[in-house]
């Protein structure tokens, strides 16, 4: 019951977040001064009118909020004001595919190479192997991907002439976007894992294993690593869904046809329909995936458990 009580809370409060998102996204994009059609200058004002009336633009305010809740509710996320023919769903059905394939590509790399690198440096401590970790995950942090994105296409596609520069043809084509947007979070998840893993090797029971004459590599895949990934995994949330919905900029630099590249493209033009509900559903997803990991970290320690609507330790 607890369980089920503590489920049906955050769904009341998942609801909540989306309705606050949906309307405050809702109300920025008719502050911004402009509409979707500011660009069409050589179409005379009847037509225009015309094309507001059919879209509902002319109506109130609270109208288009109603219509655009009811949309939201039934799924039924209308038409596309830039791209002829085309609805949100179609959109979203297209793009989004492609930009999990990317995400979830690059989420293996980060997870893969910051767990990597956070050992190494926590093993070798002040080691070379150290140092160069640190290193590494102060370059990941420090330069945005579409920089990092720019340097790989220069000297590995062009200069090189190792992989693909740009599009979404083959395994080949997406090394590149996969390799700029893992770069931030491989960096965190070693910084993650190396403090983990020290905080966890100066505890008793690792040195009563190293007492009883356990190898460092049995002490760290038996002991350490397990305690040491729960910061890891509580990140690995938020993590998952910023990989995902954080190529944008990058789909666009590699033409990818990705969410990303419909959202940005629909930024530029005032697409409401587009960018109000790509922007809902990105939200729906983050949230989803922070209550997963709140799951898998009862999983993985199995010491706390669901209390009164939040995760608590058992003191018992």
């Amino acid at each position: 019951m607890q369980l089920f009580a503590t489920l049906l809370r955050k769904f009341f409060l998942l609801v909540v977040s989306l309705l606050c998102v949906a309307t405050l996204t809702f109300i920025l994009m008719h502050t911004i001064p402009g509409d979707p059609f500011m660009q069409e200058q050589a179409i005379p004002a009847e037509i225009l009118k015309s094309m507001y009336h059919h879209y509902g633009l002319d109506d109130p305010l609270t109208v288009q909020y109603g219509r655009y809740l009811k949309n939201l509710v039934t799924w039924n996320l209308g038409p596309s004001f830039n791209y002829e023919g085309r609805t949100v769903n179609e959109i979203i059905a297209d793009g989004f595919p492609v930009s999990l394939a990317l995400g979830c590509e690059s989420l293996f790399l980060a997870i893969g190479s910051g767990l990597l690198l956070g050992s190494l440096s926590a093993a070798f401590r002040s080691g070379w192997q150290d140092h160069m970790a640190i290193f590494v995950s102060a370059m990941g942090i420090s330069l945005p991907n579409f920089l990092i994105a720019t340097l790989l296409q220069f000297f590995l596609a062009m200069k090189m002439n190792l992989l693909p520069i740009a599009r979404w043809e083959s395994f080949a084509h997406t090394l590149l976007p996969a390799l700029s947007i893992a770069a931030l979070p491989t960096a965190f998840i070693a910084r993650l894992t190396r403090s983990s893993m020290i905080e966890v090797l100066q505890q008793d029971f690792i040195l009563t294993a190293r007492a009883k004459g356990l190898r460092m590599r049995q002490v760290i895949l038996r002991h350490v690593l397990r305690n040491a990934l729960l910061p890891v995994i509580t990140y690995v949330g938020p993590l998952t869904a910023s990989v995902i919905t954080g190529s944008f900029v990058v789909e666009k630099i590699f033409a990818i046809p990705g969410l990303g590249h419909w959202f940005v493209s629909s930024v530029a033009g005032r697409d409401y329909t587009v960018i109000l509900n790509i922007t809902v559903f990105y939200s729906f997803f983050l949230m989803a995936c922070v209550f997963l990991v709140d799951v898998l970290y009862c999983i993985v320690d199995p010491r706390i458990r669901l209390r009164e609507g939040r995760i608590t330790k058992n003191q018992n």
